[in-house]
């Protein structure tokens, strides 16, 4: 057999090489015996839990009720709606943490088999293949945020459309463009940091090709080039429309300069290159002491400890330095422009403390979307892959055998002056003692590496590719399990996270969800909001189908946020943001939104200083704390019969509300559609909720004259109306919420999500606004309180319970309480 013939048979058995390695590697979290925390429960196992309910009750996952007041997930970046996450979700009605993390490792698979292709159509040694494969799926970023789903994802995606990319450019192929477009789009879909620097590099590729060989490689590539970015921009271009219309109205629809600084890899992570644990980030027994944390400047910079990690195994390090500097060959014309792509990521990521990344952020589009220029340590990972293993390639094909003194010389200086850094910084942090251990350890691992490195240069052509590649794989496997394996980062008990689990047995996700469940046709959907119940608490809604306030997010609604205060996630207690419009939970607007239980870790007065006795009643007391209703929640649908102007920006500024009963007008920001008085009025009515999904929500009403309907979700332009199968107009209502004017008699009004229609009609009001109505004077507003934050619950509300609600005793089984409010006193009291 000639070379190339022996290098195609010998990548079979490098695949299933990486394959073994793979499954060993990943034993713990396939196992169960780990599962991978953090973002990856918190979060995305929330997300997928979601998609897989919709799916199979039957109903669209593009809309969620159960975070924030309801939030478009067919727009959040995050939601795994355009993944291969739906797949799972279609397959499995509840995905176990065991099923979420082989989907998440899968990802590295894909990436590893993708990278070894990339050296497989080049004819490269398979060792170099096989090694670059293992650095991409279990060096850097890849191994030590694994919990980051989305970005793992990205990070696959891009892998595979590098491979697509450069074998369209080597063969001029359309097959290969379409497909290297369909995979760059997968990448983009649900765009992160990584994902952007990724299409970045994919262009660095393509006009590196098109410079290195002129004309003629530009004519060869134009057809299939522009077949892939057609089926690119086909994939990608609805869901970042969602998107951008989606961040264009959060509370973060741009980063700026400083706070995007602030996610900068400091320089001496980059020796975590090089030293695997130098600031104790694996080991649980050293305190953490890197620059993220509080021994440095923590004001300076906003990053976990596993995000400064970059350690890619001592044997590619070296290769980069031994013979990659030492020869020359990281200028090859192969690998010149993946040397240049890898520079400029470490640039990047280095963010504020380079020049570079001010010109970054200011003249490369889409990079002040982002936080973290630390992201980048995923590109740099997977451009030290592909470089390292190009490096193995070129020791075995180099005709000279054997380290020259160069080499060594090399070899030498790099490791001193290593072991002197790491050292210095860690004797300027008082932390010499603690960073012997780990730089012994590299030093051992580096000596192995450049042992097995002599070895292999000296020995390749008796070795041959069956040994050879089996060496590669045993020593690196080795040295990033060992080095990159499962810690407190990526690997916990599985337990940890029991709340996450649809069929939970803990008290207090059973007591909220007897607690919020109503029969048929009830206009009741009570919210819950849990307060500072840990990390794995606020997205908990979205698996077991409550509705919270809050929730974990970086991205929320701002009118939203401005008006009832959110944070990214609401882990802690002290994490709860009052507003002036939600100064307490004793409040008209935690009334409309129907928030009628509160879990805490810690007594309520001690988080909400504002409450007074009976404000809110304690209901139950669970192994987690405290559980809490205020009865004076009020239904999820309403029907009001007046309503009043009101000027919702000054009121969420001012947190003053109009003098009036919610219950007998609401609050609009337009004139309604069909005049009729303004001011309050009393109408008694039926209402009936016949269907309440997450894109559509059917209501009954029967009324003795005409007002309005108002469901209590979040406004969004994207959601349209019908009343009796007529179109109507969706009026935001008591500054978040969603109202719909209705004659008097009985009607069906129906409220549907249609993020297409919606989206196009947005984009177009954006593109070409409509011209503006001639300025009318303005009514005068009605008086207001003198002191209008907290609620008059007794006249406001018709709960005037003395104990806790029926339902609440029926739920707990406390029994009937003992002075019930009798029909005739709500009605008393409704008359003032």
């Amino acid at each position: 057999m000639d070379t190339h013939s022996r290098r195609v048979a010998g990548y079979g058995l490098a695949a299933m090489a990486f394959i073994c390695v793979w499954a060993l590697l990943c034993w713990p979290w396939l196992s169960g015996a780990v599962t991978i925390p953090f973002d990856a429960k918190a979060h995305f196992q929330a997300q997928i839990q979601f998609l897989a309910r919709a799916l199979h009750s039957g109903q669209s996952p593009f809309w969620t009720h159960n975070v924030f007041g309801g939030s478009p997930q067919v727009a959040d970046p995050q939601s795994l709606i355009f993944s291969p996450a739906i797949l799972l979700a279609a397959l499995v009605p509840s995905p176990s943490f065991r099923a979420v993390d082989a989907y998440v490792l899968a990802h590295l698979l894909a990436g590893g088999l993708a990278v070894m292709m990339i050296f497989r159509d080049r004819n490269w040694h398979p060792a170099g293949g096989l090694l670059a494969a293992l650095v991409f799926a279990f060096g850097a970023s890849a191994a030590w945020r694994v919990q980051h789903v989305g970005q793992i994802a990205s990070l696959a995606f891009f892998a595979i459309a590098l491979w697509l990319t450069l074998r369209m450019l080597q063969r001029a192929s359309l097959a290969a463009g379409a497909l290297a477009g369909f995979a760059a789009g997968m990448m983009m879909v649900e765009p992160d940091q990584v994902a952007l620097l990724g299409a970045y590099i994919l262009i660095g590729v393509v006009v590196a090709h098109w410079l290195s060989g002129g004309w003629p490689a530009f004519r060869a590539s134009l057809l299939p080039g522009s077949l892939a970015a057609v089926v690119g921009l086909g994939v990608v271009a609805l869901p970042l429309l969602w998107t951008w219309l989606f961040a264009e109205a959060t509370t973060r629809p741009a980063v700026d300069l400083v706070e995007a600084g602030r996610g900068s890899l400091h320089p001496a992570s980059l020796l975590t290159a090089f030293v695997a644990d130098l600031f104790g980030a694996q080991d649980p027994k050293v305190d953490f002491w890197g620059p993220y944390s509080p021994h440095w400047d923590a004001k300076e910079l906003f990053l976990s400890q596993n995000m400064g990690q970059v350690y890619f195994g001592a044997l590619p390090a070296l290769l980069l330095v031994v013979p990659g500097l030492s020869r020359g060959w990281l200028w090859d014309k192969g690998v010149r422009a993946f040397t240049l792509l890898f520079a400029l990521m470490v640039l990047f990521a280095l963010g504020r403390y380079t020049p570079a990344f001010a010109a970054f952020y200011h003249h490369l589009p889409g990079i002040d979307a982002f936080r973290r220029p630390a992201d980048a340590t995923f590109l740099i990972g997977a451009l030290g892959a592909l470089l390292s293993g190009y490096m193995l390639h070129r020791l075995f094909s180099e005709p000279q055998p054997g380290l020259t003194r160069r080499d060594w010389l090399w070899g030498a200086g790099f490791v001193v002056v290593l072991a002197g850094l790491a050292l210095l910084v860690s004797s300027q942090q008082g932390r010499l003692t603690e960073a012997l251990k780990p730089v012994a350890f590299a030093l051992l691992w580096l000596s192995l590496a450049l042992a097995l490195l002599h070895g292999l240069s000296r020995l390749r052509r008796g070795l041959g590719t069956v040994a050879a590649t089996l060496l590669v794989a045993g020593v690196v496997a080795a040295d990033l399990g060992a080095n990159n394996g499962p810690n407190e980062s990526t690997a916990l008990a599985p337990d940890i996270y029991d709340v996450l689990r649809p069929d939970t047995r803990n008290e207090t996700v059973q007591v909220l969800k007897r607690l919020t469940a109503q029969p048929a046709g009830s206009p009741r959907r009570d919210r819950v909001e849990l307060l500072g119940m840990g990390f794995e608490w606020p997205n908990a809604g979205m698996v077991h189908g409550f509705d919270h306030t809050l929730g974990y997010n970086p991205l929320r609604l701002a009118d939203f946020s401005d008006a009832v205060g959110t944070r990214d996630t609401i882990a802690g207690p002290d994490q709860r943001k009052f507003t002036p419009l939600f100064p307490s939970y004793r409040c008209r607007l935690a009334n409309l939104l129907g928030l009628r239980y509160i879990a805490s870790p810690l007594p309520i007065e001690q988080i909400d200083h504002t409450l007074r006795e009976g404000d809110l009643r304690l209901i139950a007391r669970t192994k987690e704390g405290y559980v809490y209703e205020n009865p004076r929640a009020l239904p999820r649908v309403q029907f009001v019969g007046g309503w009043e102007l009101a000027d919702f920006d000054a009121m969420k500024q001012s947190g003053r509300w109009p003098e009036v009963d919610p219950q007998q007008a609401v609050l609009l920001d337009a004139e309604p559609p069909v005049a009729m008085p303004e001011g309050p009025a009393q109408v008694r009515a039926d209402v009936t909720v016949k269907r309440y999904q997450n894109t559509e929500v059917e209501i009954e009403v029967t009324s003795s004259a005409a007002g309005f309907v108002v469901l209590n979700d979040i406004y969004h332009p994207w959601w349209r109306a019908q009343v009796d199968g007529v179109d109507a107009d969706i009026l935001k209502a008591n500054v978040l919420f969603r109202a719909v004017q209705v004659p008097a008699g009985t009607h069906r009004v129906r409220f549907s999500f249609h993020p297409i229609e919606g989206a196009f009609a947005e984009l177009r009001e954006r593109v070409a606004p409509a011209p503006a109505e001639p300025a009318e004077e303005l009514l005068p507003l009605p008086p207001l309180k003198e002191e209008p934050l907290v609620a008059e619950g007794d006249r406001l509300l018709p709960s005037l319970l003395a104990a806790p609600s029926q339902q609440v005793r029926d739920s707990l089984r406390l029994g009937s309480p003992a002075a019930p409010a009798s029909r005739d006193m709500v009605s008393s009291a409704l008359a003032h």
